[in-house]
Formats: C-alpha cells, sequence, structure tokens
C-alpha cells in the first residue's frame, strides 16, 4: 500500500516563489510529486536529489566540527534555488523555489512538514501483540 503523501508537497509550495516538490527514496525512486512537475522531469530530479545528499553527506566533515552532520542542501541557480533535507529514514524532500523565496519561511515549512510525516509515517505498537482475543 502506498500512501497519498501529497499532502507534504502541498503545503511547501503555499511558500511563496516555491515552484515545485519532490519526496525521493535514498536510492533515487521518485515518491510523491507535486502535481505542477512532470511524473518524467520529477524522476529524473529524485536520481539527481539522491546524488546530491549522498555529495552532501560526504563533503559534510569540511565545516570542521568532527563528523559534520549533514542538515540541509540549498543551492543557488540564476533562476531560484533548490532545497533538500533529510525526510525521516531514507527519504529526502527536495523543493525548487524563485530566487525571491523567502528562504527562512521555506527552511521552517519543510522542517515542520517533515516532522508531521515522520509522525505519520510511524506505527505505533500494538497494545496485545500476540495475545489471543
Amino acid at each position: 500500500m502506498n500512501p497519498d503523501l501529497s499532502w507534504v508537497l502541498n503545503d511547501v509550495l503555499q511558500v511563496r516563489g516555491a515552484r515545485h516538490a519532490i519526496l525521493v527514496s535514498a536510492d533515487g525512486l521518485l515518491l510523491e510529486r507535486s502535481s505542477d512537475i512532470e511524473r518524467d522531469e520529477a524522476e529524473t530530479n529524485a536520481a539527481a536529489m539522491s546524488s546530491m545528499q549522498s555529495l552532501s553527506r560526504a563533503v559534510a566533515p569540511f565545516v570542521g566540527f568532527g563528523r559534520g552532520l549533514w542538515k540541509q542542501t540549498l543551492i543557488e541557480y540564476d533562476g531560484g534555488w533548490i532545497f533538500l533535507i533529510a525526510a525521516g529514514s531514507g527519504a529526502y524532500l527536495a523543493v525548487s523555489a524563485a530566487l525571491d523565496v523567502d528562504m527562512e519561511a521555506m527552511s521552517f515549512r519543510m522542517q515542520q512538514q517533515v516532522g508531521a510525516l515522520g509522525k505519520a509515517m510511524t506505527t505505533p505498537p500494538r497494545q496485545n501483540a500476540g495475545a489471543e482475543a
């Protein structure tokens, strides 16, 4: 069963300047995409985002504090920004945005949504696991 995760993407796209959002597995598979991006483009970007997070983790010690744990990757282009953050175990949330996006609002909203996503994807333990009914 594949849960509908579009609510995660719809919420981050409410930030002024947000363009597209994708949810990506660690191995580069597209888990979910916003409706404004074609599936082929989203799948291509999902593979690239997986590589981008891997590269970001590899150079994290460059910041100079021990292991240097990766939190977020932010890349600027002529036409806008890409935000990439961990979205739970083995998943990443990527958002593209216009140059004039409120970067603080976008980062905050993305953090809120991945927190909510983690809670939604966690299955609580059964009370009487293994007990006869």
